[in-house]
Parts: C-alpha cells; structure tokens; sequence
C-alpha cells in the first residue's frame, strides 16, 4: 500500500471518529446561532412594547451605521491581537524553561497554572485594586522608586485602561499557553536536537528549524482557543473598567449586552451576535489558510 493511500486511510478513520462529536456540537451550536438569525429578522424593543414585529433585514441595516457598535469591534481587536501575541511570546518562553530538567521542575509547573486556574471575576476585582490610583499597590511601588510624585489613573485613562485590562488578562491565560506549548515540546525527541547540534547549529537555529514546525499544531490550537476566549471576553472587562472609560475598553460582548440587557433591544442584539458571529467564523478561516500555508512551507503536518 502506498504511503498517499495510507495517509487517506487514516483521515477517512479520524473523521468516522470524530462525527458523532461534530454531529453534537453542531446540535449545541447551530440552534443558538439560527435562532439568533431567526430573532434578528424581527424588531422587538420598547418601541413595539417588546411585541415581536417582522422587519426583515433592517436590523442588519442599522449595525452599519452604528458607530458605537464599530468602535466595541475595534477595541476587541486591539485587546485581542495584543494580549494573543503577548500570550504567545511569554507562553513559548515559560515553556521552554518548564521543559527544562531542574530540581522542583514539578512545583514550579503546578504553580505556573494557578493564575489560569483562578476565577476570571476574583482575579480582576484583584487587578482592579492594584490599579487603583488613591491605594492601588502599583503607584505605591512607582512612588516608593521615585518613579512619579502622584498617583496615576491607570482606569480612568482610555489608553492606560486598555493597557490594564491586557495585562490582566496576559498575567492570567499566558499559563494556560504555555502548558499547551509545553506539551508540545515534550513531544519532539531529544535526537533531533543532538543530530542539529552536532551539525554545528546553533540553540537558535535548532529553535527555528526544529521547534517552531514541530510545536504548529499546538501553536494553531492555542491561537485559536484564546483568540475566541478573548473576542468573547466579558467578565475581566466588567470587573475591571465596566467598559470605561467613555467606551474605551466597551468589548463587542459588553455592547451585546448593553443592547439586550439595559436597552431591551433584542432584535438588534440579536443581529449583532450574527454578524459578531460571522466576523469570527471569517477571522477563523483566514487563518487557517495562513497557517495551512505555513504547514506546507515548513513541511508539517497539522
């Protein structure tokens, strides 16, 4: 039997393996979202006395010219894209220690997971004090240092409350990354490494050449689990800033909310968790394609 036969073989059996759990998820996930695409065809808020009038797509008319709703997309970029990538770089380098043999290697990992392991809402009303500019342990450091003369609104800033809310959130997930990595890494044999070295590579070449390809799936997989934990994130921003100040931190889950919730909007919200919906499955895609470009460039399987 060939080697392309081979390789078919076992992609046809890993899909029989895998359809019933697809078949399930598709059950959970797909009612919600075709309910919600159902709800957004419908006008029902205070102005219909909250009586469901069919309205078409004007709903999804309303979402283009709806600035605040634009400006929560762009603030859950910028919060997303910036704590994945910090969450990455700090992920592969405390793996890369943690793979390391060295006396208490075990305690250090079980640590390493405890901010990961903390709930989300405890540990940002944490954050929130540290940040606090009359009390906060933070200016108290600073101004210990000589660093500033007086307290600094970390949450009152737009910019500096953005940059909180990311540090927050690297502090708690960057563990969760790291275990992934690290478990990537201990998967590649150590004669990779030693053929690469007696060749006369160096540990950045060999870090290159061979662990970055080796450890893309897992890269793939943590990529993709906190760029959706993140896009959908609610509670740290709740906790931490309520999406202040004047909408600087409002994520695109907090504006959802806001219009179901506060406003009793829930045609509306209804269409702005379709088309939050379709951005994501789009994001989703495209990279994909990047990273199946990557695969076949670097000639590993994912």
């Amino acid at each position: 039997m060939t080697r392309s036969k081979i390789r078919d073989r076992q992609r046809l059996t890993g899909w029989v393996l895998v359809t019933p759990a697809l078949l399930i998820l598709l059950l959970v996930y797909a009612y919600p979202i075709g309910r919600a695409f159902w709800l957004s065809l419908f006008t029902q808020n205070l102005g219909t006395e909250l009586e469901a009038v069919f309205s078409g797509l004007s709903n999804y008319g309303r979402i283009w010219g709806d600035g605040a709703f634009w400006n929560s997309i762009l603030n859950t970029t910028i919060f997303t894209v910036v704590a994945l990538v910090l969450e990455l770089v700090l992920g592969m380098a405390i793996a890369l220690v943690l793979d390391r043999s060295f006396r208490g290697r075990g305690t250090v990992r079980t640590i390493a997971i405890i901010p990961w392991a903390l709930p989300t809402a405890i540990m940002a009303l944490a954050w929130t004090w540290i940040f606090n500019d009359q009390y906060g342990v933070l200016n108290d450091i600073l101004m210990r240092l000589g660093l500033i003369d007086r307290g600094i609104n970390w949450l009152g800033n737009p910019t500096l409350a953005m940059v909180s809310v990311i540090t927050a959130d690297v502090w708690k997930t960057t563990s969760f990354v790291s275990i992934l990595l690290l478990a990537g890494l201990q998967s590649i044999p150590q004669d990779l490494y030693e053929a690469h070295a007696i060749e006369g590579a160096t540990p950045w070449q060999s870090f290159r050449q061979i662990t970055l390809p080796l450890l893309m799936p897992q890269i793939l997989i943590a990529s993709l689990f906190r760029f959706a934990q993140s896009f959908g994130v609610f509670d740290l921003i709740q906790v931490m800033t309520g999406g202040g100040p004047a909408g600087a931190t409002e994520m695109v889950s907090l504006y959802i909310y806001a219009t179901v919730r506060r406003y009793l909007d829930f045609g509306y919200g209804a269409a702005l968790v379709v088309v939050t919906f379709l951005i994501l499955i789009a994001v989703v895609a495209l990279a994909f394609y990047l990273l199946e470009k990557v695969r076949k460039s670097a000639g590993v399987d994912i």
